[in-house]
């Protein structure tokens, strides 16, 4: 007598349509009516549009050519980037000594990467992070070690930006913590003043404390005395953060539950070990995507210091612009100086996830 063998469960395989790209497409794409009429639409806009850019941007580019040749070609001239690369990403700073802006791009994006990494995280980091921009600003300014020196109002470019930012956000985040402990404290002269700059530098754009740092800051000065523009405006940035980042942080300590605090009273710690040991690190894993996303903002705010005459990577592009020669040609530019932006900010906010499922403890 025949037996039939019949398969096991594991063994059936579901069907085509709902595995593989046709079952993803299916769930996510077409999916009900709707969501199948804006995919068709979409597509269709792609249809009309990659074609063309590609085409535009690829086909018909120039890469290394004259502005004149560009013209001819009717297709993207990114010479206008190879052309004014140096100028673009070191501004003014000396064509013969460039090599010292690039080098300390170089270590701060080494020490960058090799510090996303937790393992990392030991007393050797923090001198590696204390060396390297001791050398950063070393090969910047120059003046010892034979290196000559550079004036300030001579950088420029990514190396500007860079500072700026990696220095104004690193910077502000303690700050922010510190108001917003000081902001949750029980003495009313500290909460206050911090209530009081929170929402003072809240209530202002970014644009006008540059403004106040550039222009109305210097007024005040002994006569005879001046500040760099440089730090003046790195000071701006980090205030400004940190006001924002202190009202995260205080949305993350009312997160924390308020037995936590009792279990550290019935411990016996005090107010500064309670708040380094137990508190804050549960309040920083709670915010850490509203932080990342205040920070990657102050990112891409630097580049307003455009307006107080600092030769940031926005403002040397602009300025290859204005020369005849490469007038029109703003598209290929600005497309450039998006994807470095892009770049930067991609980082960032892969970094964060990543640090965030690390973290997470599933409570």
């Amino acid at each position: 007598m025949d037996k039939t063998i019949r398969p096991t469960a594991h063994e059936i395989k579901p069907p085509v349509t709902e595995v593989g790209i046709i079952g993803w497409m299916k769930a996510n794409l077409f999916n009900g009516w709707f969501n199948s009429v804006l995919t068709l639409v979409f597509a269709y806009v792609l249809y009309l549009t990659v074609p063309a850019f590609i085409q535009w941007a690829f086909i018909n580019s120039n890469w290394i050519s004259t502005s004149e040749e560009c013209k001819a070609s009717g297709g993207a001239c990114w010479s206008v980037v190879t052309a004014n690369i140096r100028f673009i990403l070191f501004g003014f700073y000396p064509h013969d000594l460039q090599w010292r802006p690039l080098l300390a791009v170089v270590i701060l994006v080494v020490l960058l990467v090799y510090s996303q990494n937790r393992k990392h995280w030991r007393k050797s980091l923090a001198y590696g992070w204390a060396i390297g921009l001791f050398s950063m600003g070393l090969l910047l300014k120059g003046g010892l070690f034979g290196l000559v020196s550079v004036e300030s109002n001579n950088w420029g470019g990514l190396p500007l930006t860079l500072l700026l930012s990696v220095f104004g956000l690193t910077a502000a985040y303690p700050v922010g913590i510190v108001l917003a402990l000081g902001r949750q404290s029980e003495m009313p002269i500290i909460k206050s003043f911090c209530v009081v700059y929170i929402e003072l530098i809240r209530g202002v754009p970014l644009i006008s404390l540059l403004f106040m740092s550039s222009v109305v800051f210097p007024l005040f000065l002994p006569e005879g005395m001046t500040i760099n523009k440089i730090l003046r405006a790195q000071i701006a940035i980090i205030l400004f953060t940190a006001a924002y980042i202190a009202e995260v942080v205080r949305g993350g300590l009312q997160g924390v539950d308020q037995g936590q605090y009792e279990a550290a009273e019935s411990l016996g710690l005090n107010y500064f070990q309670t708040m380094r040991l137990i508190i804050l690190p549960q309040a920083l894993k709670i915010v850490i995507p509203p932080s990342v996303s205040i920070l990657i903002s102050a990112f891409k705010d630097t580049s307003l210091v455009v307006i107080i005459a600092l030769y940031d990577l926005l403002k040397t592009t602009q300025t290859t612009l204005t020369d005849p020669k490469w007038m029109g040609y703003s598209a290929e530019a600005y497309i450039f100086v998006a994807l470095i932006y892009f770049v930067c900010c991609f980082f960032m906010s892969n970094y964060s996830r990543k640090l965030e499922k690390e973290l997470d403890t599933g409570l």
